[in-house]
């Protein structure tokens, strides 16, 4: 059976007891930690979060790669700098606003210091927008979350034309670049991720579901581990 890796994603954390958290889903059994920065423009509900102060904080709690996923207009080699100085072994930055030459220094920037690099796709961004950089990429980040089943906070449900979206993307992936990774992110808990295993992802991005959970973050990541393992045996992969 495939193991689809869980990344506990930092979004919906308690930032005060950061160091804490981290440990105890390293300990529980997540395969990354997912640690989220934001600007002022991108991420209009979660601005200024994450960054390299975070990492560097959670980096001695953990064994586990840690992934900075970034929802920013602009950034540059000091941003890598940094994020790579406090302990980050991916960069994954925002498809739309990172496209052309730049893209090829960032590639080559996260490359000089053996850092991997993702693309994604945010909301209602076209897949279009990889199909040169797929080649190149080690991951291809798909931003699940949408606009119905939400309640604005922590339990966001996911866009009709994920399904579709996810299934096209592992395609590309294994014609053109089998080792990307294909991870899916946002809006994703026990009860509803089933239906996009099918489609065989390589990740997915669990947050509120693991750090929200009524029982501890212990049982959240559990949880999730079940009901991932439950439906790749299900689809057979």
């Amino acid at each position: 059976m495939k193991h689809i890796k869980i990344a506990a994603g930092l979004a919906h954390v308690n930032y005060g007891r950061i160091a804490d958290v981290v440990k105890e889903a390293s300990d529980a059994g997540v395969d990354y930690i997912h640690a989220d920065a934001a600007d002022m423009h991108d991420l209009q509900n979660m601005k200024l979060m994450g960054g390299h102060q975070i990492i560097a904080g959670v980096r001695p709690e953990t064994d586990k790669d840690i992934e900075c996923h970034i929802y920013t207009i602009s950034m540059d080699e000091m941003f890598i700098e940094q994020i790579h100085q406090a302990g980050a072994n991916m960069l994954i930055i925002p498809a739309e606003h990172f496209i052309g030459a730049q893209l090829a220094y960032i590639i080559n920037w996260c490359r000089e210091r053996k850092m991997k690099v993702g693309l994604t796709l945010g909301c209602y961004t076209p897949l279009c927008f990889v199909e040169e950089s797929i080649y190149d990429i080690d991951r291809l980040h798909i931003v699940t979350h949408g606009v119905d089943e939400t309640d604005g906070l922590d339990n966001w449900g996911w866009r009709k034309s994920v399904p579709d979206l996810v299934r096209r993307a592992r395609l590309m992936i294994d014609e053109k670049n089998p080792t990307c990774e294909l991870a899916i992110d946002g809006g994703l808990r026990v009860d509803n991720l089933e239906p996009l295993v099918q489609y065989s992802p390589d990740v997915i991005v669990l947050s509120s579901a693991i750090f929200k959970d009524p029982e501890g973050y212990t049982a959240g990541v559990h949880k999730c581990r079940a009901a991932i393992d439950n439906a790749a045996k299900k689809f057979n992969l």
